[in-house]
């Protein structure tokens, strides 16, 4: 069984459409072997955690504060908000989880970067004849 973590490495250094396109095969190996499974609940907090790991990657790839301010900004958080975030000082795991990445990066920009999520598929494919 792949596994998610060295796919999710911080050091590796690349585009976040190439993590996500590395990601996607393994994703949908997971869901269809895992979809007659009953609990839901982990399988919705395994997807949450791969947004907030992806949301972490973003953050250190991003790494100067004006960096993050401006592309906070760019994702639509106001200036005030986005450069407070961005001088923080929090760590990149407690800013990838904070509210200010869940309203800048969204499950939808995440849909829009075509990230399957193991919910969804295992929902889908549950529901074939």
């Amino acid at each position: 069984m792949t596994k998610l973590r060295p796919l999710l490495k911080r050091s590796r250094g690349q585009a976040l459409t190439t993590t996500i396109r590395n990601l996607n095969p393994v994703l949908r190996g997971w869901a269809t072997y895992y979809r007659l499974t009953a609990s839901k609940r982990s399988v919705a907090a395994l997807d949450g955690w791969i947004r907030r790991r992806l949301r972490l990657i973003l953050w250190q790839q991003w790494k100067l504060a004006r960096t993050r301010a401006r592309n906070l900004v760019r994702f639509g958080l106001t200036e005030t908000r986005a450069w407070k975030s961005a001088t923080n000082g929090r760590g990149p795991w407690w800013n990838s989880g904070a509210s200010h990445m869940n309203v800048a990066l969204p499950h939808r920009v995440f849909d829009r970067l075509s990230l399957i999520s193991l919910l969804d598929t295992m929902n889908r494919l549950q529901r074939r004849p």
